[in-house]
């Protein structure tokens, strides 16, 4: 398999992980689960001061999803720039691609611990394979 096929792959894989997580940000308070219920509603209530801005752990539990959206948008958009230009400029390429490729395999292990499985493979399967095609690339 060509090198950038690996990485078309892998931004795909990115840009599956993204509409996933768009789910999950757009749906996390929809639960008809008492305790979860109860556990948002700690979340989102209490408001407290965090460095001269009052805000509730919910908010930053949304900012912090908020800028996942960045990043991989971000990840796809450099992991397809750089498989466009990795037959004229191998370097570059590998330059770009290889702290992706390792953030992306830490990723995947944060959460297959933190998280869950799909979105675990997602990302390890996106570092798989930027890493994979790195090497193939020279």
């Amino acid at each position: 398999m060509k090198p950038r096929l690996l990485m078309r792959i892998a931004a795909l894989f990115v840009l599956i992980h993204l509409i996933g997580h768009s789910f999950g940000h757009f749906s996390w308070k929809e639960t008809t689960n008492p305790a979860k219920q109860e556990v948002i509603k700690q979340m989102t209530g209490p408001r407290f001061e965090f460095m001269g801005a009052m805000r509730s752990m919910g908010d930053y539990y949304e900012g912090y999803s908020l800028i996942l959206f960045v990043v991989y948008a971000m990840s796809i958009a450099l992991i397809l720039s750089a498989a466009g230009y990795a037959d004229s400029n191998h370097d570059i390429a590998r330059k770009v691609l290889t702290p992706i490729g390792i953030g992306y395999v830490a990723f995947g292990i944060i959460e297959f611990l933190h998280f869950f499985p799909f979105a675990a493979s997602m990302s390890l399967g996106a570092g798989a394979l930027i890493i994979l095609a790195i090497f193939l690339n020279g």
